[in-house]
């Protein structure tokens, strides 16, 4: 089965990160959008800082200290925008190796922020917590080197406390709702693999069905053909009438199991939903009559007993099994205890459940290898069937010396 999940209708406004990509995963045109916003918006800080720096009357009140720092910080600045087209894939290394410049770099601070917002993004909390921290004490540095003249000490550090907590705070609701994104993804993907991983195994078990039921219907037309044409070799002196009835029973024979073969095996071969699936036989308890009357037709001495209560209440289900019992048991007869008696007697009521007990006589000089060939798992798929059922089956010889196959089926009131 095909995977039915859907793909984004714009992967391109996706981050890598929530891209299918298996470790470090390529930029999206989305990511390169940003990154490049990122990357003017902290080279337009640099030039607009080192600009009002080189001014006779600087504007920017942090623009203070030492006449050789401005060149130094310029550099300094550009060279943190230029790291920030690296900073996806390694933001814990960028932040540390930015770490000297927060101490007195006024260029350096759009990218600083931009570096910091990505460590959350794309790192534990406590590792981003941690390196917002040791850039928070290098603050303390830069106020002693580059003193703010409109704000005393400790407003300005707070000011620097406030905004560095707002970009973590910010990568933080960032981080949080691309994880939430991805378990939403991985539940899904989860889900649909569970699915599929239940429809195989029904559709394994609906075939193993099949195979029983297969077995079932084959083994007793095959039985059939091979007494009706055993009776023809051991009599090649019979009226010409009687071997143009046996030959016309073999050929019905023949034709129906092919039919029912081929029914099964239609069903076998079909996909789902690949247009209607050819109907299979369902046999009920109203077709047990004909299923012994074909074995009375090849010779076989069936009596029946019938003693079911409210017949036209049984559920199908329950039905079918006892029909599947019925013939295991008498193409058992027929390959084993050839010429024996068998008896069959089926009685229940609904609320007491379904009693049907298979019996023959067992074969003079003990049981034979049979003439016809069996794979030997026909009373193996009876007892499986019958305890899926919810009933229990008895089947071997019994205290008269009898072989005895013997269900009991719930019928529910």
């Amino acid at each position: 089965m095909t995977s039915t999940a859907a793909a984004p209708d714009h992967p391109w406004l996706l981050p890598g990160a929530l891209t299918e990509a298996a470790g470090h995963p390529r930029r999206t045109t989305r990511d390169w959008i940003i990154d490049s916003l990122c990357f003017l918006i902290a080279l337009v800080w640099v030039l607009l800082s080192a600009a009002d720096a080189a001014s006779p009357e600087p504007s920017y009140a942090l623009n203070t200290g030492p006449s050789w720092l401005e060149e130094v910080d310029a550099v300094c600045g550009l060279a943190a925008a230029a790291g920030l087209w690296v900073r996806r894939r390694w933001p814990v290394g960028l932040a540390v190796a930015t770490l000297p410049l927060s101490a007195f770099s006024v260029t350096a601070s759009g990218a600083l922020l931009i570096i910091i917002f990505t460590l959350t993004v794309h790192r534990p909390i406590p590792l981003a917590a941690g390196v917002t921290g040791v850039h928070l004490l290098t603050a303390f540095g830069y106020y002693q080197l580059r003193p703010d003249p409109t704000l005393a000490f400790w407003p300005a550090m707070i000011w620097t406390v406030l905004v560095l907590v707002a970009v973590l705070a910010w990568g933080m609701f960032v981080r949080a709702r691309r994880q939430l994104v991805v378990s939403l993804r991985e539940r899904a993907e989860r889900a649909e693999a569970e699915q599929q991983l239940r429809v195989a195994q029904a559709r394994q078990l609906e075939r193993t069905r099949i195979a029983r039921e297969m077995h079932d219907v084959l083994a007793h037309r095959i039985s059939l053909l091979s007494l009706h044409a055993g009776a023809l070799e051991f009599r090649p002196d019979a009226p010409p009438a009687e071997v143009a009835r046996a030959a016309g029973v073999i050929r019905g024979s023949a034709h129906a199991a092919l039919q029912d073969l081929r029914e099964v095996i239609g069903v076998l071969r079909a996909e789902t939903g690949a247009g209607q699936e050819p109907e299979r036989p369902q046999p009920t308890l109203a077709d047990l009559p004909a299923l012994v009357e074909e074995s009375r037709v090849a010779g076989v001495r069936v009596s029946v007993r019938d003693l079911v209560g409210a017949a036209e209440r049984l559920p199908a289900a329950v039905g079918r099994s006892v029909y599947r019992i019925v013939q295991e048991g008498l193409t058992n007869a027929r390959k084993h205890a050839a010429g024996a008696a068998v008896t069959v007697d089926v009685a229940g009521a609904p609320g007491d459940g379904l009693t049907v007990e298979i019996r023959n006589r067992w074969p003079v000089g003990g049981v034979t290898d049979p003439e016809i060939p069996g794979a030997g798992t026909g009373l193996v798929g009876i007892a499986e069937r019958v305890h899926l059922a919810g009933g229990r089956l008895e089947y071997g010889r019994d205290d008269t010396g009898d072989f005895r196959l013997a269900a009991w089926l719930p019928w529910p009131a």
